[in-house]
């Protein structure tokens, strides 16, 4: 693995860019079904209200875990 050194200031500014990239992909896909709560919209992919809506669930559901470890990247960055 190769290491740089980045701007604090800059690393935040990409990650709060990247991280509103992921929140307006959430957004996206949650207003294409009418829903406004993600945990509402697994769990009726999951259940089979939603039927047909696996695919944006499985895309979904890994975006959502990408912006958690992108969270907490920021977090323990900011602890420095």
């Amino acid at each position: 693995m190769t290491s740089i050194l980045v701007d604090k200031d800059l690393l935040f500014d990409l990650l709060d860019s990247k991280l509103k990239l992921i929140t307006d992909t959430i957004n996206t896909l949650l207003s294409k079904w009418n829903y406004t709560s993600a945990e509402l919209f697994l769990k009726h992919a999951a259940d089979g209200t939603l039927q047909e809506a696996e695919p944006d669930a499985i895309s979904l559901r890994n975006i959502l875990d990408k912006r958690d470890e992108l969270q907490e990247l920021k977090i323990s960055w900011s602890k420095n």
